[in-house]
């Protein structure tokens, strides 16, 4: 597919490739350009959307290959709320100066701290007035929070705003809008709006994509780039794989032509090669005669009969080289088994405001809303740890999708990620279920630290789904977090013919919506639901 950039490139991409330790290739021989303007970056879960942005960014060197950048890189990684024990001041990126003013503030007059600080005296006062502006709390001590005390929507807003202080050349953005509520996602597309310099944003977020100037789609070792947001380039999508679907049956039209008429000819050479033999019988012809014109025969039939397979294998490459062109991408296979919930039985106690309880009965769905920041996946998180404040669990089958996924062991491999979920499994039936959700041969035996969100996200839910006997209530934060478009359309289907109970907190409303939540509780600033 050809490229339509609408702006000079900021990155240069030569023949690159990126192996993991463990032979793992998710980047081989990707060649490309990223403008610099806005680009939406896109493709399936696993194709190494994140990975090439840590190669952009300098966090990982190509195995071969060259990555050139028009001046410096900033990144805000899709894994950001796993590093719990950063500051909204290392989210900002204004630690070092701002300690260094504190520093001197205290006494301490080591000329290397003047230079640290430069002329960003005033450094402290404009990271609160950033913050403010993008509608993060601006208290007395905000910039000393930890990343584990801020939800995940707060945690990246700062992160980005720290990119847009910075200044960088390049930024790179993986999954921005993740955690983030209908407010922050507003506030993000004005920072995305008025953004200066080339920005590349890796996301399934429509809305978001809508604000580029340019999508690039990361497809089977391919880049290849759209002028235009992401509806243009879905639009230019639906009319090639038209031409390509109609190139395909065209091409089957005339192997299926040329397959007659190499039958045919077959037919002609064999009632020619019979009459043949019936004129030598009878010796209608002196021998001589008719070893000539056997040998003329044999020849003339031979040149025919290699002309139509020739012309029916041409025919049949033609097939396969129009198929190439149309896309049939493996998409996951959810599947939940039924849990055997009866209607009216108690499931869960949440606790509500000024003392009424929120029952959840019998296989009822119910999505936890509120602002980021109001506490909905603490409530979830102590909730599934035990009776809290936050309210008590009445089933021991219970399937925890955390929204950092953090649980994992990044030393383990995947294999024994998902066998510590469901330990009676053998190694046969564990790879047949992560084969459902397109983790498959030698990814079995990766590390789990080599994963991209997308496909950590898959073996979260594959160890979830293997419980038996099967969960009774799902617990679901930000399921869709991590799964691309087609990917968050299988896990609906499923949801939607689940007979458990199911408990989510999602702020994409498509999502909640389809997946036919009956109730909708909102999350109160004390940790628990309005009832």
């Amino acid at each position: 597919m050809p490229s339509h950039l609408p702006t000079p490139a900021a990155v240069v991409l030569r023949d690159l490739t990126f192996s993991w330790p463990d032979g793992g290739t998710p980047i081989s021989g990707v060649s490309g350009t990223f403008g610099t303007g806005r680009t939406g970056l896109v493709g399936d879960n696993g194709t190494g959307k994140s990975t090439l942005l840590r190669l952009v960014a300098g966090h990982l060197t190509p195995t071969a290959g060259v990555v050139s950048v028009a001046g410096e890189v900033a990144y805000v990684p899709q894994r950001l709320t796993l590093d719990t024990d950063a500051t909204v001041a290392d989210l900002l990126g204004v630690r070092a100066p701002l300690d260094a003013v504190r520093a001197i503030t205290d006494g301490d007059v080591r000329p290397e701290l003047f230079d640290v600080v430069g002329d960003d005296w005033d450094v402290e006062e404009r990271a609160v007035a950033a913050l403010a502006a993008i509608g993060l709390p601006s208290s007395p001590g905000v910039l000393d929070r930890t990343v584990g005390t801020l939800s995940g929507g707060e945690a990246v807003l700062a992160a980005v705003t720290g990119v847009r202080l910075g200044r960088a050349d390049v930024a790179l953005l993986d999954e921005p809008t993740n955690n983030l509520d209908g407010a922050a996602r507003e506030r993000l597309g004005e920072l995305v709006r008025t953004w200066r310099g080339a920005l590349v944003v890796v996301s399934h977020d429509r809305e978001l994509l809508e604000r580029m100037d340019a999508t690039a789609e990361l497809r089977a070792g391919s880049l290849s780039t759209y002028g235009g947001p992401y509806s243009a380039y879905e639009e230019r999508l639906a009319v090639e794989q038209d031409a390509a679907q109609r190139a395909v049956r065209d091409a089957e039209q005339t192997w299926r032509r040329e397959r007659r008429e190499r039958i045919k000819a077959a037919e002609r050479i064999a009632h020619s090669e019979r009459q043949g033999r019936t004129d030598t019988a009878n010796r209608k012809y002196v021998k001589a005669v008719v070893n000539d014109r056997r040998n003329a025969a044999e020849k003339s039939q031979g040149n025919r009969r290699g002309a139509a397979l020739a012309a029916e294998q041409s025919a049949r490459d033609a097939v396969e080289q129009a198929q190439r062109t149309v896309r049939d991408d493996a998409r996951i296979v959810v599947d939940l088994p039924d849990p055997q919930v009866p209607a009216g039985r108690r499931i869960a106690v949440l606790r509500g405001a000024g003392g009424r309880d929120v029952v959840l009965a019998g296989p009822q769905r119910v999505a936890l809303t509120g602002p980021n920041g109001v506490g909905k996946t603490t409530l979830l998180e102590r909730l599934v740890d035990g009776p809290s404040a936050a309210g008590e669990l009445c089933t021991d089958r219970v399937g925890y999708l955390p929204q950092r996924l953090d649980d994992l062991d990044d030393d383990a491999t995947v294999l024994d990620a998902v066998r510590s979920g469901a330990p009676e499994a053998t190694p046969g039936e564990l790879r047949g279920r992560l084969a459902r959700f397109l983790v498959r041969g030698d990814q079995v035996d990766r590390p789990v630290s080599t994963l991209s969100g997308g496909e950590r996200f898959r073996v979260h839910l594959a160890r979830l789904l293997l419980a038996d006997p099967p969960a009774q209530l799902l617990v679901l934060d930000e399921p869709t977090n991590n799964l691309d478009l087609a990917g968050a359309d299988r896990l609906v289907e499923a949801l939607v013919g689940y007979r458990g109970a199911l408990l989510v907190v999602s702020h994409d409303r498509s999502f909640l919506d389809r997946a036919g939540i009956d109730t909708r509780l909102e999350v109160t600033a004390d940790g628990v639901v309005a009832g």
